[in-house]
């Protein structure tokens, strides 16, 4: 059975090294979040992961969901257990006001704990981050009688939540949408329609479910200008808040799936339920949006969450495997072979994943740090700066996480051989279950168009130019560290490879829009790779500084850094050369056979 081990020490080594997040202090939750208390935070959820989310992943795997002829589902064996105590130790609401039962704590607590989680156990860990990406949505834009009613009960994890947007016929675009809404006298709506690949749609881990969902009201425009979102409860709430009479909302069935077995993937019927619309009519995407892009952040950590945990269990097999001897002969005589771990394309494998994991744990971190910014500081500039970043980095960190999440998971089973290949090792299950993360939330594709096409001529290409005068005003202050230059070297040969992208696409998408879309996804990756590149450097600086301040014991941890770093400017980096030659011979390959020659 697979084992994990939470990386709280490489968080707060970002934490207080790397980001100095201290230094927000003066803003509305950090003060509360000192090196200490986070700490003694995240030791907390580790134990919960590793002592109880661990052992239930392969049982949610093997047993699955079941439905009742009723449309009810039951969780497999100890996930409502499990579920119990996250709620008692109050994990929902980390980052949640405190006005509604939260503790107001730093985004970024919530999404180093959210990695914590999917590692351990994806399947279990989606109920409650569809939660959270509804409490989002509606404290954004619920008006304050749906705040009172509804968020008290979703932060304490008496209610959960989901977002409902795909339809049978109607997946990416939207402007298809068919599920109708009906006002009523009252002011509340009668939703009817068909939404599937619903995450949690029905489950037994709490007492209601409210369901956020898309749909056209009646005489609305055609199109995406005429969506409206509704927060339909599947269970009336009464008077005073307790859950009342059944809506007219029930599982249709459950998806058979590839993998997360564990969370009840449902297609989901709404034959009149009773809804109420949140935010404005007609501006139900935009509302949406603050959920969805929750969700795609939410994506890119279970990416980085799966690797990680894939790293862990191959790195322990290679330590652990013999087999043959190391190419300059036996490292270990005393044994009758040497383990796998002295063989150098074990290693290279094995430090491909481990360059990635702690390279996108520092970009979550950096951007769960700029949401904080966005909502926390009384500045409008830093405001600005900070939405800017999350526009920009999020479509990059679905994307290029969970594509090269699922690489390292499949690198990972490779570990192991034959035995990659049988259940009971679990490596299969992660390869499984990581497969999802590049499909849903958006397919990756998508993102890279969303990137392309979208986020970079945004406000006249504002957020790419910061991005691009950042990077370089850091290796330009490290430019005197003879120490610096096996990292700021790479990372200025990567900059300048994305600035000409850039400038291709300026220069031959404008009048040909195929040229953007067949670059696109290089595109993505080559960003994704500079920015993960900017993220070693940082760490490098910091662990050559810490080491120079004595290391305080840790100096083994930094120069492993150092090293891992090295590797990932050597050996992972140069890759974005070969993405800039794709870019440059444009869509013409592409795109020249015709739709019947394939």
């Amino acid at each position: 059975m697979p084992t994990y081990k939470a990386p709280v020490e490489d968080v707060m080594f970002l934490w207080n090294d790397v980001f100095g997040i201290d230094r927000h202090a003066n803003l509305p939750g950090f003060s509360d979040a000192s090196p200490d208390v986070v700490s003694a935070i995240l030791e907390e959820s580790a134990k919960y992961c590793e002592e109880v989310l661990t052992p239930l992943n392969r049982i949610g795997d093997k047993q699955g969901c079941a439905r009742a002829p009723d449309g009810a589902v039951t969780t497999p064996d100890g996930f409502k257990e499990a579920f119990k105590q996250f709620v008692e130790g109050g994990w929902i609401g980390v980052s949640a006001p405190a006005e509604f039962g939260g503790l107001g704590l730093p985004i970024v607590v919530t999404q180093i704990v959210n990695e914590f989680l999917c590692s351990a156990n994806m399947s279990f860990a989606m109920y409650p981050g569809l939660t959270q990406g509804a409490i989002a949505a509606l404290i954004a834009h619920g008006t304050p009688e749906q705040k009172a009613l509804y968020l008290p009960k979703m932060i304490a994890g008496e209610w959960t939540g989901t977002m409902n947007l795909t339809e049978p016929h109607c997946g990416t675009d939207l402007g298809l949408l068919r599920t109708k809404a009906a006002k009523q006298p009252d002011g509340s709506y009668k939703i009817t329609g068909t939404k599937i690949f619903i995450s949690a749609g029905e489950h037994d881990l709490a007492e209601n479910i409210v369901h956020l969902v898309l749909a056209r009201i009646e005489g609305a425009p055609e199109g995406t200008k005429g969506i409206s979102l509704f927060v339909v409860p599947k269970m009336l709430p009464n008077a005073d808040g307790s859950p009342g009479a059944r809506n007219a909302v029930v599982c249709g069935s459950l998806e058979e799936k590839m993998g997360i077995h564990g969370n009840s993937t449902c297609v989901m019927n709404y034959d009149g339920a009773t809804g109420w619309l949140l935010g404005e009519e007609n501006r139900g995407l935009p509302a949406m949006f603050t959920m969805m892009n929750e969700a795609r952040l939410g994506v890119g950590v279970q990416g980085l969450a799966l690797s990680e945990v894939a790293y862990q269990n191959a790195a322990a097999y290679a330590k652990e495997r013999l087999q043959g001897r190391a190419l300059g002969g036996a490292k270990f005589k005393d044994k009758p072979a040497d383990p796998i771990i002295v063989h150098p394309d074990v290693r290279r494998t094995l430090m491909t994943i481990r360059s990635f994991n702690e390279a996108a744990r520092a970009l979550v971190m950096w951007t769960a740090l700029a949401s904080d910014l966005h909502h926390r500081s009384e500045d409008d500039k830093t405001r600005q700066a900070a939405d800017d970043h999350m526009g920009l980095l999020t479509p990059v960190i679905k994307g290029v996480f969970t594509d090269l999440g699922f690489a390292n998971t499949v690198m990972a089973q490779q570990m192991f051989g034959g035995h990659g290949y049988i259940a009971e090792h679990g490596m299969e299950q992660f390869v499984r279950d990581a497969r999802i993360t590049m499909l849903y939330e958006g397919a990756n594709g998508i993102q890279a168009l969303d990137l392309v096409g979208r986020k970079l001529p945004k406000d006249g290409g504002r957020a790419l130019q910061a991005f691009f005068a950042e990077v370089q005003g850091f290796i330009k202050d490290q430019a005197a560290d003879d120490g610096m230059k096996v990292y700021v070297e790479p990372l200025g040969k990567a900059i300048g490879h994305l600035q000409a992208a850039t400038m291709w696409f300026m220069q031959n998408a404008l009048a040909k829009p195929e040229n953007a879309g067949a670059g696109s996804t290089d595109y993505m990756h080559l960003f994704g790779l500079v920015a993960l590149g900017y993220m070693w450097a940082k760490m490098a600086a910091a662990a050559r500084a810490k080491l120079k301040a004595g290391a305080n014991g840790s100096a083994d941890r930094m120069n492993a850094k150092l090293v891992t770093g090295r590797f990932f400017m050597e050996r992972v980096l140069p890759e974005t050369q070969a993405q800039l030659a794709r870019i440059q011979s444009g869509a013409a390959s592409t795109m020249e056979l015709k739709a019947e020659q394939f």
